[in-house]
């Protein structure tokens, strides 16, 4: 084989497998038991570390900067009135004042109104860690001993899907902010097993689509080994650190043609309707979070996914700016907004046969630190006290009641391993998911707790 041909068919290979998202073998091996509720599930990973206070109890800074100032900033999900004074969350204002000028709801009604919500859900188990606390999340149980470059030792949901389901490697997907943290390793366990085989496509679509990514895999370039040794070289680096993000090796693939080219056609897709100024982003997409659920809204309307996680991260800038937290939690409801009016609008196939979730992964404390931000704010931490291991669950979609809320402060209802087998329910799996007797001993399925 030549070398050129032979670096531009391995190129593409990596690329397509690793940089961008990587495919896996389908078999089912029981037939399902189950009555599926809807065709799809979206689990939102809301959104790096969120605060009661200034989520739930709309309280903004009355409960962390010492100041009676209250207001609901996510009137997307849900409902109340948003503060009349110090208004720092939004865009630039006319005036020139930053943040000043809050973003205009999406949805006509909160999700709140039209699903049920957990107001007080507990992350009963553990240290309130990112990386622990989106483990928990995909497996339904809590991965106290494993580090933090290790997969769950655990099933996911992922794998549950496609070994009991018998769904294909490109009806389960995983998006990602970045390929940093872990977070790529949520894909599928080291479970014996389920594992790779029974994974889900991995993508981080701000790192395929922007920066390294746009650069090489736009139109799957050929290069020629002896007049373009730099941008080999680059390309190469930028394939290694996402084989690293994999857990230091490359896979077993085992994809399929047709599901490899849908993926080239999609991802090329993707870079034309970049050069169109025509990816479906929040109406507000000036972060790495409103990107990925922009980018997220393609891979929906292309692929149908049965199962969608989409992560974000962008609220744990409050470790060392309040401000900067506010803004991004008011971006992460603008894009919840968006992502679901999408569904319902501009996706028939999905559109009234979607359940969504949107949950955070951990809370954060009730005591601020020492940091202050240009507000002279303090920021706040996640150091597992009590107020890091309160969250809301929140849902919306076919088979589920419409302005339910379930549960209060002083009765919390709901766990963090919870949102397992709820989408095991709803897809149609939940006996053979609960009977595997993987998952947190605490776990159910949240409909089993109204």
């Amino acid at each position: 084989m030549k070398r050129r041909s032979f670096i531009k068919k391995a190129g593409l290979t990596a690329a397509s497998s690793i940089a961008a998202p990587y495919l896996l073998p389908s078999g089912r091996l029981f037939a399902q038991t189950g009555m599926a509720t809807a065709g799809h599930v979206v689990l939102v990973l809301f959104a790096g570390g969120v605060r009661q206070q200034e989520s739930m109890l709309k309280r903004y800074l009355a409960e962390s900067q010492g100041l009676d100032i209250e207001g609901n900033i996510m009137y997307n999900m849900l409902t109340g009135d948003a503060p009349e004074l110090k208004i720092v969350y939004g865009i630039e204002s006319a005036d020139g004042q930053p943040g000043g000028e809050p973003i205009d709801a999406i949805l006509e009604t909160p999700l709140q109104l039209q699903g049920t919500l957990f107001p007080e859900v507990r992350y009963s188990t553990g240290g309130t860690g990112h990386y622990a606390g989106l483990s928990t999340s995909v497996s339904g149980h809590y991965g106290l001993t494993q580090g933090l470059q290790d997969r769950p030792l655990r099933p996911t949901i992922f794998e549950y899907l496609r070994r009991h389901a018998g769904y294909k490697a490109t009806d389960v997907w995983f998006m990602g902010t970045g390929t940093g943290n872990s977070v790529p390793l949520l894909n599928h366990s080291a479970n014996a097993n389920y594992g790779a085989q029974y994974g889900a496509n991995f993508f981080a679509p701000t790192v395929t689509f922007e920066r390294e990514g746009g650069e090489f895999l736009n139109g799957f370039k050929t290069y020629h080994p002896d007049e373009e040794l730099d941008p080999i070289e680059k390309m190469r680096v930028f394939l290694n650190q996402n084989f690293m993000a994999q857990g230091g090796g490359i896979p077993n693939l085992n994809n399929t043609e047709e599901e490899k080219e849908n993926i080239k056609a999609f991802i090329q897709h993707v870079f034309d309707q970049l050069e169109n100024d025509q990816i479906a982003f929040p109406p507000v997409t000036d972060n790495q979070d409103t990107a990925t659920i922009g980018y997220t809204t393609e891979l929906l309307k292309w692929f149908k996914p049965k199962l969608t996680v989409v992560n974000m991260s962008a609220i744990d800038v409050c470790h060392d700016s309040y401000t900067g937290y506010l803004q991004s939690l008011h971006r992460a409801d603008h894009a919840v907004g968006h992502l679901w009016k999408f569904i319902q609008e501009q996706i028939p196939e999905m559109a009234g046969d979607t359940a969504m979730i949107v949950m955070p992964e951990h809370g954060r404390n009730y005591e601020h630190n020492a940091v202050l931000d240009q507000n002279d704010w303090f920021a706040f931490d996640h150091d597992s006290d009590a107020n890091s291991r309160r969250i809301f669950t929140m849902m919306a979609g076919p088979g589920i009641e419409a302005n339910l809320m379930v549960g209060s402060q002083g009765n919390p209802i709901g766990d963090a391993a919870d949102i397992v087998p709820t989408i095991a329910e709803i897809l149609g799996i939940k006996s053979e998911v609960m009977s595997a007797g993987l998952l947190h001993p605490g776990a159910m399925s949240l409909f089993d707790r109204i």
